[in-house]
């Protein structure tokens, strides 16, 4: 968020939802406009159901030869609908002569080539603000799991080796969360919205962006690395893309130190994954709890195997009331688009 820049207003799922779930909104449509969706929104369980209703949909995944179908189908097209997972490259922008519009379902937009848009004239729009929180107490669930140990602890009892007599069997101890250093790369939406989560934790917080913020209480690390050698935790929510790969490389991660937890919700390529490993196994970091990888859906075996990682499958946004805040904010850019030639959350 830019400094002195107020927070979108999120309202209710429920309202959310009210403002795209009744066809008489569209009665008075006589022809369905003609979009391109670049591929299923399948984290959704009615997106690709809702877009289909209310547009014609050129469903460009479905196609073996996607350079023909855009051939075929381009002509006319004004919108086109992506996902980071998807992104629109500058092959496909360019293929279509009369795009205006690229509304992606997501914050991120590290897959779209923003450059090639901005020479085209085309607006960018994304879903920010409507799934921060969630994102947000994600990143404190993995906290709290690896630093208390929850993973090892779960598959400890669930193999059966509590054994009698035992208070907390034999795992060892874990670390106390309450009081401790929380350090913050990127403090963004969802990057405050963690730092209010830890001052509930009674904890001191600083952070590292690009340029010192005036508008928070919390303090500045010009130095990422200085940030790493301060702080217990490290909670990864800057953007993805070139610019941000490897940023919390081999350096950053031993800086941390032995005890040190790491926090990914951001991308999984902002951490140097064989840096990562290699840290955790020559005992230079304590723990790694993260929900997005380098190469996802791979993700290295010794990360699987080790009880010094937390693992989850890219699960930050993945509740049933904000992907359905996600799925409509796509569809309101789309109206907008539509309606008044601009959409409604340009992306920043």
């Amino acid at each position: 968020m830019r400094a002195g820049a107020r927070p979108r207003p999120v309202p209710p799922p429920d309202q959310v939802a009210s403002r795209f779930s009744h066809p008489h909104l569209y009665d008075n449509m006589t022809t369905k406009h003609r979009i391109i969706q670049v591929g299923s929104l399948a984290g959704s369980p009615t997106a690709n159901q809702n877009l289909a209703e209310r547009y014609d949909v050129v469903e460009l995944w479905k196609y073996p030869d996607r350079k023909a179908a855009l051939a075929e189908h381009g002509k006319g097209i004004t919108a086109v609908v992506t996902s980071a997972n998807h992104g629109a490259d500058a092959e496909l922008i360019n293929a279509l002569p009369d795009l205006k519009a690229i509304c992606s379902w997501g914050v991120g937009y590290e897959t779209i080539d923003i450059q090639a848009a901005k020479q085209r004239g085309v607006q960018v729009s994304n879903t920010p603000d409507v799934l921060t929180d969630c994102v947000a107490d994600l990143a404190w669930g993995l906290l709290i799991a690896g630093a208390r140990r929850m993973g090892q602890g779960e598959r400890f009892v669930r193999a059966g080796l509590w054994g009698s007599g035992q208070v907390h069997g034999s795992i060892p101890l874990g670390l106390r969360v309450s009081g401790k250093k929380l350090g913050i790369v990127g403090l963004g939406r969802i990057g405050e919205a963690i730092a209010r989560r830890g001052a509930g934790f009674d904890m001191d917080i600083r952070y590292h962006n690009r340029r010192k913020r005036d508008d928070v209480p919390y303090g500045y690390e010009a130095s990422l690395t200085g940030l790493a050698e301060w702080a217990d935790f490290l909670v990864v929510a800057t953007v993805g893309g070139a610019g941000t790969r490897h940023l919390v490389n081999r350096e950053v991660l031993e800086a941390l130190g032995p005890d040190g937890i790491v926090v990914n919700i951001a991308r999984g390529p902002v951490i140097d994954e064989t840096a990562l490993v290699a840290a955790l196994q020559a005992g230079k970091l304590g723990c790694a709890a993260l929900d997005v990888f380098e190469h996802e859906p791979k993700v290295p075996e010794a990360l699987m195997t080790s009880d010094k990682a937390v693992v989850l499958p890219h699960i930050g946004s993945a509740t049933l009331e904000t992907r359905l805040s996600m799925e409509n904010l796509v569809l309101e850019n789309l109206q907008a688009f539509f309606e008044t030639g601009k959409v409604v959350t340009p992306a920043e």
